[in-house]
């Protein structure tokens, strides 16, 4: 029957692969990291009109000491800084 359903109704199958309609863990607030993981700040960028991309920036341990109780301009900045980044994308069926 599962064949069928996903004939009938293909926006079942996107559902199921992408998993999208899941936040895990439950009950958590994505916006603000920093509840949940150490030197993490929340920013969204506009990748270009009407798309914005929501991405969390976490500093290393050895500068988190440097990072506590700075603000997102901070963070900005060290984006920029001589320090590698390193780009980690999730998949498909998480959240950040």
């Amino acid at each position: 029957s599962v064949p069928f359903l996903v004939r009938l109704f293909p926006s079942l199958l996107t559902k199921f692969v992408y998993l999208n309609f899941l936040a895990f863990p439950f009950f958590v607030d994505f916006r603000r990291p920093e509840l949940l993981v150490n030197n993490t700040i929340s920013l969204y960028l506009t990748t270009e009109p009407g798309v914005t991309v929501g991405i969390w920036h976490t500093v290393p341990g050895s500068r988190g000491a440097e990072a506590q109780g700075k603000d997102q301009r901070w963070y900005e900045e060290a984006l920029g800084d001589a320090h590698p980044v390193i780009i980690y994308l999730h998949g498909n069926g998480g959240t950040r």
